[in-house]
């Protein structure tokens, strides 16, 4: 009674490895795809002529054979057929990045939303702008997914809280589709450290790091945040929560949190902790968070002793909460990403001072901080990451034919 179900599971997952090998490989011959994938001749070239009629693949000339064969007919990916729309919501913009299935960006674009905290649904409002006006340029192309990255923990599709929104839970996607009723494809929200860590962790392995099955990732900007991965893909727990080093406690009798804890990490190397402890009089909302950064930055560069202090001293907080993560998630490693990253040269020594007794003691397990590559742009890398692999993982949601959705059917309410 399953069987139709069955099958289609199994074509579904034929031509993502189909689909998979071509982006890796192309161009390519099907004798060659066969030969890589185990699939009989065959069943590719059926495969094959699925994808090229939903405008995923394309003929790309031909190659001469070795011997008297004929020549091999090549294929490759169309990565312009799909675009996935990226959207990274900070606390007084959105940020947007529309790329192709190659991963190309196509648009990108910055708008200020300027909600006050605990109304999502101005934020929403700005996203859906922000989004229609890239779909206006969309004719001609199918529409993959858009996927709305948000700080704070995403269970179920819902955000679960968003604290420096003043949230609590919320159906963001809901509230985005709702003020774009023509909007003929999915909304995903996913938590935007997590999609952080996916890219970086994706990035660094580009440049020929080896990373270990169980890899942390820690970034910051103005609140801390954190991603954990298992065989380089997201693990987020149960709540979501997974890999949210910003709210681990590094102190018992540390200051009051807004999680409703004490002694967390944030609380030492948040943005309004480490400009505090360096005497720069912290940091407030409504802040210029850039122009602090970059203050703190100076001024570290040019070795005045307080906030290279203050940067060391949150460099054995970072290191403690990197030894919590290391001994309950067998982390092997961690990735800095944000103003951590930039600053990695005067947070290693508080952290190489906390992990330095670990190191000695259990030297055969072993635990390397590296720093990520992808800056301020890692969040919506991964972002975009998400949306083209549910096209690979799932080639049958672009329809055949034209299938394009018309830029004129989108509109914002």
């Amino acid at each position: 009674m399953n069987r139709p179900a069955d099958s289609a599971d199994v074509r579904r997952a034929n031509l993502s490895l189909v689909l998979r090998h071509i982006e890796a490989h192309g161009p390519c011959a099907r004798t060659e795809i066969a030969a890589a994938t185990g699939l009989v001749h065959a069943s590719v070239t059926a495969l094959v002529a699925d994808l090229v009629e939903r405008r995923l693949v394309e003929e790309a000339g031909a190659a001469v054979s070795a011997g008297r064969g004929r020549p091999r007919r090549l294929l490759r990916l169309v990565p312009e057929r799909v675009w996935t729309v990226a959207v990274q919501v900070n606390r007084w913009d959105i940020r947007l990045r529309v790329a192709d299935l190659a991963g190309s960006a196509v648009l990108t674009e910055r708008a200020s939303h300027q909600a006050p905290p605990g109304e999502p649904e101005l934020v929403a409002e700005a996203i859906a702008q922000v989004v229609a006006r890239a779909i206006a340029q969309a004719d001609g192309v199918h529409l993959g997914r858009v996927v709305i990255a948000v700080p704070g923990p995403v269970v179920g599709g819902l955000v679960a809280a968003a604290i420096p929104f003043g949230w609590g839970t919320t159906d963001l996607a809901a509230l985005v589709t709702g003020r774009l009723p023509d909007l003929q494809c999915p909304v995903e929200v996913v938590n935007d450290a997590n999609m952080a860590a996916l890219a970086e962790y994706h990035a660094l392995a580009a440049t020929g790091s080896a990373h270990p099955d169980t890899v942390a990732y820690v970034r910051a900007d103005v609140g801390v945040g954190g991603g954990l991965l298992i065989g380089g893909r997201i693990h987020a727990g149960s709540h979501g929560m997974a890999g949210e080093i910003g709210h681990i406690p590094v102190s018992l009798d540390g200051p009051p949190c807004k999680c409703g804890s004490s002694g967390c990490l944030v609380t030492y190397l948040g943005l309004g902790a480490l400009t505090t402890a360096a005497g720069l009089g912290g940091f407030t909302p409504g802040q210029d968070a850039a122009a602090v950064r970059a203050e703190l930055d100076r001024r570290l560069r040019s070795g005045e002793p307080r906030p290279v202090a203050a940067l060391h001293d949150a460099g054995h907080a970072l290191g403690a909460a990197m030894l919590a993560v290391a001994s309950a998630a067998d982390a092997g490693a961690a990735i800095l990403g944000g103003y951590l990253a930039d600053w990695a040269p005067w947070l290693a020594p508080g952290i190489d001072a906390r992990l330095t007794g670990r190191r000695t003691a259990m030297s055969a397990v072993g635990f390397d901080v590296s720093v990520g590559v992808l800056g301020a742009d890692a969040t919506l890398h991964g972002a975009v990451q998400v949306g083209r692999d549910r096209i690979f993982d799932d080639p049958t949601t672009v329809p055949t034919g034209g299938g394009a959705v018309p830029a004129a059917a989108v509109h914002c309410l």
